[in-house]
């Protein structure tokens, strides 16, 4: 906790507040108290936390038995361009790291939700408004024809015979022909024929997309995603993850090794997870334009724009190629293809002995250009450089982003992005600062999940905010150190909106049942890791801690109680109450400061007592009926007789008892009394009342009236005994003439109407109903165009 100059004289207990016990270790749920009394500093330890084990201990490390299971792929798919489908053929090794004998094995089948009669299909749900979308009739009609999931599905075990199974919705339970037991590995077979969806009508994380509009050149990006049978998670917390996909919660998987053949039409370009094991598909000048790449400053273009042009116009190449990738301890596997695709790279440098070059790459049609030559690939550079500080050194080889329907998601390796510029009317070609910073900030945020949660896994099906909520906050880091100004998800004074509203659910909650997935799973817990990093615990204190937690769960299943004890037992500072709020809770930070006392020790000689006294009433208003009658005569005044010792004297007058008193009491006086009377300073006391019911540190800023100023940062636990109102005190030689709580906007405080002492008439700015503001493409208002070649930097095609 960082705390501000000033001297701080005592904390002093709520009015009202009721006293009670201080937090303390239970083994079941705390009765808080007969009264008002809410401990919100009470520990989570046996009471909503899981018991630590061997395999997950007390500090959030992982135990001296942590296990987890081990899935290698051996893969061959081919992709038919004409009927948008493709057929594949998996070799799978599982391996039984977990001490239990396993009887069957669950994979997942994820693009089943295609299917007609889904759990996720059927459960959609619509609003009753009197309208409906273009895109959702589009959509109704495409699956009265079409239909997406896994066909002619066949497993067939190491002896070649068939091996039963069971499909459960988006679930295949394997049945094992004897169990498994610890150690042991059972190789199997699946054969599949997957329908690829068109994602711009149906939707989701992959699928093609198609350029046949009378300007465009006909041709097709696929992007190929969940595209395979993979293995479900076993783990030591929850054995079987068997929670069905509904769309939501995204992929919790196992890691293994991959090798990965893909067939494509011959005039198509591959990325893919992995590297390119056979890289002499590409033409010798290719393979020079990479080699130079890795060294290269600015991305350089490995397959140019005039080549992928000259691909795109003519007919399309009989015959196929097969690009064969490899992928060592990886969670998943996403590829894409298209004839159209440009790609450029360059080398990002990092300390690493296995990977000292990553290979930051872009792949893209020209409908991306200018705006991708630009930024994709330099984003991807930038991010790595960034979350290698806060989190791990990046383990892969490579770095991918590619454009296409899909506007963001991400595998390990290779990420899906959108934004693209926009050709008006007129035939020139701009983008909005929307769309530049959205493409900035989506390859920061897809490629930020190779760290979270490709590396460090998380089960993102069930606690979405562990990958999301974490790379959103890395995001925002990255962005602010990419421009300061950059509009980003995690600021404090964005979320205040949200944590006022009516449907909201605490972080902690499952994904699919999240009321608003972007504030819940993104923006809440970004922003609650930003006020904790620079708020509560400090950037050094922090940071070392979420490093900590990074390396320890690297390839590794952590749990939200793993993250949560980590960073308390790096950092060494207790955070129940912090998780408590932001994570478990929908309260919202609102503390008003409703008063100021000030405050001097009274002096012991009793005139000037009663000089004091009198000074500060002096100013008491006369009362108006009094005002009115002046001039009228009163009886005081007119009769003599009526007058004595009160009318000539105030009750600031000072009595012989009370010199006598004062003499005798300064004889008693001992050496620490007279210290004490001779204090000068004065004394204010801050009514604070926690109206949102979030506890927090209290970031109070104090105005002098010599015109100097001071922040105190006074820590969370001022609420430890009475989380609804408090009383503090400090103490200044300086004379008080204003204060305010969260003077530079940063723990997302909802009311900043009642955090000014005096308060403040609040300025805005009102427009004549009817006037538009301007429009958000600032570039083709200001009739600026740019062409595809004036913006990046490109070393001369060979």
């Amino acid at each position: 906790m960082r705390m501000g100059k000033g001297f701080v004289l005592a904390v002093i207990a709520g009015l009202g507040a009721a006293t009670g016990a201080l937090a303390q270790q239970s083994v079941g749920p705390v009765d808080q108290s007969t009264g008002t009394f809410e401990d919100k500093f009470r520990q989570f330890e046996g009471e909503d936390w899981p018991t630590p084990t061997d395999y997950r201990n007390a500090s959030g490390a992982p135990g001296y038995r942590y296990w987890q299971q081990q899935v290698d792929y051996h893969i061959d798919v081919s992709l038919n361009e004409a009927r948008r489908t493709l057929t594949g053929t998996e070799q799978v090794t599982y391996r039984n790291n977990s001490p239990d004998a396993l009887g069957y094995l669950w994979l997942l089948l994820d693009q089943q939700n295609y299917r007609r009669d889904s759990l996720a299909e059927r459960s959609r749900t619509y609003t009753n408004a009197d309208t409906v979308s273009v895109n959702e009739v589009l959509r109704v009609q495409r699956f009265q024809d079409w239909e997406g999931g896994f066909n002619d599905l066949t497993i067939t075990g190491p002896d070649g015979r068939p091996v039963p199974f069971n499909i459960v919705d988006s679930m295949l339970r394997l049945e094992l022909p004897r169990p498994l037991a610890t150690g042991e590995t059972f190789t199997f077979t699946v054969n599949f024929t997957l329908p690829i969806p068109e994602t711009n009508v149906v939707g989701g994380r992959s699928g093609y997309e198609c350029f046949t509009k009378p300007t465009e050149d006909g041709n097709c990006i696929f992007l190929a995603a969940q595209w395979f049978p993979r293995l479900a998670v076993y783990s030591d917390y929850e054995g079987w993850h068997n929670a069905q996909f509904l769309g939501s919660g995204e992929f919790t998987l196992e890691f293994g090794n991959y090798d990965v053949s893909i067939t494509v039409p011959a005039d198509h370009q591959v990325s893919a997870t992995g590297e390119l094991a056979n890289p002499d598909i590409l033409t010798a000048a290719q393979r020079e334009r990479l080699a130079r790449a890795r060294t290269a400053d600015a991305p350089v273009y490995v397959v140019t724009p005039a080549e992928a042009a000259a691909a795109e116009a003519r007919p399309a190449r009989s015959g196929t190629r097969t690009w064969h990738f490899t992928a060592d301890n990886v969670r998943d596997f996403g590829w894409a293809s298209s004839r159209k695709f440009v790609w450029d790279a360059m080398g990002v440098n990092q300390d690493s002995a296995d990977h000292p070059v990553v290979m930051a790459m872009s792949f893209y049609p020209k409908e991306a250009r200018p705006l991708w030559d630009t930024y994709s690939t330099r984003a991807i550079a930038h991010t790595i450089d960034v979350y290698n500080q806060f989190a791990i050194t990046y383990p892969y080889p490579t770095a991918q982003s590619v454009n296409g329907p899909v506007g963001g998601m991400e595998y390990p390796m290779i990420t899906f992005n959108g934004p693209r510029p926009v050709r008006g009317d007129d035939g020139r070609l701009t983008y909005t600062e929307r769309a530049k910073n959205g493409l900035i900030g989506v390859v920061i945020h897809e490629v930020g999940h190779t760290y979270f949660p490709m590396i460090i896994n998380s089960d993102e099906r069930q606690w979405t905010w562990m990958d999301e909520g974490l790379n959103s906050f890395l995001q925002y880091e990255a962005q602010k150190l990419w421009d300061p100004a950059f509009p980003s998800r995690g600021e404090p004074r964005d979320i205040v909106e949200y944590m006022v509203s009516e449907d909201q659910v605490p972080v902690m909650t499952q994904s699919d049942s999240l009321l608003q997935f972007g504030n819940n799973a993104y923006a809440k817990p970004a922003t609650a890791l930003v006020i904790l990093r620079e708020t509560v615990l400090g950037r050094e204190l922090f940071d070392r801690a979420f490093r900590e937690y990074s390396a320890r769960w690297a390839f590794k299943r952590p749990t939200p109680y793993d993250f949560f004890r980590t960073m308390e037992e790096s950092s060494g500072v207790d955070l129940d109450w912090f998780w408590r709020g932001w994570f478990y809770s929908t309260d919202h930070v609102d503390i008003s400061l409703d008063g100021v006392v000030a405050a001097r020790l009274a002096p012991a000689d009793p005139e000037a007592r009663a000089r004091a006294d009198r000074a500060r009433f002096a100013d008491e208003p006369v009362p108006t009926t009094v005002t009115g009658n002046r001039g009228m005569e009163t009886v005081i005044q007119r009769d003599p007789a009526v007058r004595d010792f009160y009318n000539t004297t105030d009750r600031f007058t000072v009595t012989a008892a009370q010199r006598r008193e004062a003499a005798t009491a300064a004889g008693r006086a001992d050496a620490d009394r007279r210290a004490a009377q001779g204090f000068d300073d004065n004394i204010y006391r801050f009514t604070f009342t926690n109206v949102g019911g979030l506890v927090m540190p209290v970031i109070l800023k104090l105005t002098y009236a010599d015109g100097s100023d001071e922040t105190i940062r006074i820590p969370a636990e001022i609420w430890r005994r009475n989380s609804h109102q408090v009383v503090w005190q400090h103490v200044s030689s300086k004379t008080l003439t204003g204060a305010e709580i969260d003077p530079l906007w940063e723990t997302a405080d909802t009311d900043r109407g009642n955090n000014a002492y005096p308060r403040r008439i609040d300025q805005q700015s009102l427009r004549l109903s009817g006037e538009r503001p301007a429009g958000e493409n600032r570039m083709r208002d200001s009739d600026v165009e740019v062409s595809p070649d004036s913006t990046a930097t490109r070393a001369a095609p060979r």
